[in-house]
């Protein structure tokens, strides 16, 4: 690997998708990460100018490599690192809006009563 290119699970910590670097281990081998359309390997490099797609449910991620880094740093030098693409983050907008748009039942413990269920059949349209 060349001065210029960083492990993709290092890069995936440093910009501080994932909190540990195994857990950005597990994603990229778990198919959460692609790298230009292809899904890679965790040691596949990192450099400027490419385009990385992150999936974290229930939001998706498109970025655009703008720097490497292989120590985690502040969250401003984390930010630095990509750029989001614009329909990246309209679409994450439109999710989180619709999400909270969505009704939510919470229970506290046990069995429902009669009224929660008939807000749990009227959530799921029945």
């Amino acid at each position: 690997m060349t001065d210029d290119a960083v492990r993709l699970d290092k890069w995936l910590w440093a910009a501080r998708f994932f909190k540990t670097r195994s857990a950005a281990t597990d994603a990229v081998n778990g198919g959460k990460v692609d790298v230009e359309g292809q899904r890679p390997k965790p040691a596949h490099p990192v450099r400027p100018g490419i385009t990385i797609r992150i999936r974290l449910a229930p939001y998706e991620y498109t970025v655009v490599v703008t720097g490497v880094g292989e120590r985690r740093g502040s969250a401003a030098a984390a930010a630095a690192l990509y750029h989001e693409t614009d329909p990246s983050k309209a679409a994450r907008e439109r999710l989180r809006d619709q999400l909270r748009m969505a009704p939510s039942v919470e229970f506290t413990k046990g069995k429902p009563s009669k009224k929660e269920r008939r807000i749990l059949d009227k959530a799921r349209g029945r």
